[in-house]
């Protein structure tokens, strides 16, 4: 008989997970809180392991990337205290070269596949408690739609629903003993029209102490927009309004695309708004139940991993269950021992990553912009050496 896994989240990692089940010769079900799959989404940097990872789930063919390497992607500006744009170094220049897409682009790749495959999926649905036998495991299901709860036996939970997940509370305690604080918050939304004054698929910075604004500008598609500060009061930041909550954060902050923004998030229901934190957990597995994604290690948005790390944990927790088709308990310690390293790598990197997005202190903000200063002019010089470097003359005659 086919084992059967309930998979907790209908976002990438949970559907990464999904799919390289399936391709272990597993039957996944997948359950999701919300109502209805949700599309759009903000801007994503997806880097090479991410796109290894859609060659392996088999689902980069529907991938939509929104910068072709035949097409650039427009100019990144950074503003002055002035008001002043200044070219800066677009984030597609990272030594990785990481493409361009929208959180819905990924997904949609990977329902693509999910929905192809008949794999079940149930909406408006949680888990309530997770029971280990020697055999399985019993989970107690609800469904918010009627309020009817129904037990369930699987032989593998895995839990892909976010930084604060059910399950990873249900199985492993919680929330508390595992976010780590950032001391702050992001709000990201899609604008309806790029800032006045600025070409459609330019991308805009205005990066002051502790407080930040990113407009991601696209050839094809709507801007997406970051806004992003740093405080010491993370409750005090959910009380009230969270349009007027932003308005104070950014008063003195008078630029045009300040106000284009602010102007924009009142003209929209859809965004996010949360407090920035880190998942840290000494082991991703107990048993039956295992988490994967924000569930299991949130890189956080700064550390720009997120999708990528997402996409890389199902693939490679399909192929550890290949690898030990009779051994769940020896495929969950080798996938967790192949992918903790690139974790803990960038989950590092991601506290010096925000400074880059939002900086501490007025120094720390004169020495982001030092640093981003010196390193378009290193891409421009090697854009110039590669452009004016001779190129070897193509033979025409046969070879023997």
């Amino acid at each position: 008989m086919r084992k059967r896994a309930l998979v907790v989240g209908l976002g990438i990692a949970g559907m990464s997970a999904a799919i390289g089940l399936r391709r272990a010769g597993w039957t996944p079900v997948i359950v999701e809180r919300a109502p209805e799959r949700r599309t759009g989404g903000y801007f994503i940097a997806l880097f090479p392991e991410g796109r290894r990872a859609a060659v392996d789930l088999g689902v980069v063919d529907h991938l939509h990337t929104r910068t072709p390497e035949w097409k650039p992607d427009g100019s990144t500006w950074a503003l002055t205290r002035r008001g002043r744009r200044k070219p800066a170094p677009r984030f597609l220049d990272q030594p990785d070269g990481p493409t361009a897409v929208l959180r819905g682009d990924i997904e949609s790749a990977l329902w693509r596949s999910v929905a192809g495959d008949g794999v079940e999926v149930r909406f408006a649905t949680t888990p309530v408690a997770i029971t280990e036998g020697a055999a399985g495991v019993e989970v107690l299901l609800e469904s918010a739609d009627t309020g009817a709860r129904y037990r369930e036996d699987f032989d593998l939970v895995v839990g892909a629903d976010g930084m604060r997940s059910s399950v990873r509370r249900i199985a492993f305690g919680p929330h508390e003993d595992y976010l780590t604080k950032w001391n702050a918050m992001i709000c990201a939304f899609q604008l309806k029209e790029q800032v006045p004054s600025f070409e459609a698929s330019d991308s805009v910075v205005d990066a002051r102490s502790k407080r930040a604004v990113w407009v991601f500008g696209f050839a094809d598609h709507a801007p997406t927009t970051l806004l992003t500060y740093r405080t010491k009061d993370i409750q005090e930041q959910f009380t009230g309004s969270r349009v007027q909550r932003l308005r104070s954060v950014f008063s003195g902050m008078d630029s045009p695309v300040v106000r284009h923004v602010l102007d924009s998030l009142e003209q929209t229901d859809d965004f996010l708004f949360d407090s920035v934190h880190q998942v840290r957990m000494p082991k991703w597995s107990a048993r039956r139940v295992v988490l994967v994604g924000d569930a299991a290690w949130c890189m956080n948005l700064y550390s720009g991993m997120g999708a990528t790390s997402s996409l890389r944990g199902g693939a490679a927790l399909g192929a550890a269950l290949r690898e030990h088709p009779h051994d769940l308990t020896a495929a969950l310690d080798a996938w967790e021992a192949g992918l903790r390293p690139f974790i803990t790598k960038h989950q590092r990197a991601a506290r010096l990553k925000q400074q880059m997005f939002v900086p501490s202190s007025r120094r720390a903000e004169v020495l982001r912009s030092a640093a981003l200063d010196l390193l378009r002019k290193v891409h421009d010089r090697r854009i110039t050496a590669d452009t004016t470097a001779p190129r070897a003359p193509v033979s025409s005659g046969t070879t023997r």
